[in-house]
């Protein structure tokens, strides 16, 4: 379990996934996407998933240089697995705005 979180431990890594899964997108695409991610701090990111083998950097050699992300297999995979938790945090939050509203 240990080594399955600290793939994803971060603040951003989980929101990146999800992001990338509609496809490849460049990193002002993620930055628009996700407001209050900042450029230091997407850059950072991408790199430890990029090393975790989570995404795939591509850069084309055009004028100006365009840096592409996209999903490893290993990447779609992990995104895949969050699935299910991402479906018990949004009940775990429904249940939670239910007792708020009976209290």
């Amino acid at each position: 379990m240990t080594a399955a979180i600290a793939v994803i431990d971060g603040k951003w890594k989980s929101t990146l996934l999800w992001a990338l899964e509609s496809g490849p997108h460049r990193p002002g695409e993620l930055r628009r996407r996700l407001p209050g991610l900042t450029e230091k701090v997407l850059t950072q990111t991408l790199r430890e998933m990029e090393t975790d083998g989570l995404i795939h950097r591509e850069v084309h050699d055009v004028r100006p240089l365009k840096t592409v992300y996209s999903l490893t297999a290993f990447g779609r995979e992990l995104s895949e697995a969050l699935g299910p938790l991402s479906d018990w945090g949004h009940r775990r939050l429904e249940k939670l705005a239910e007792s708020q509203l009976v209290s």
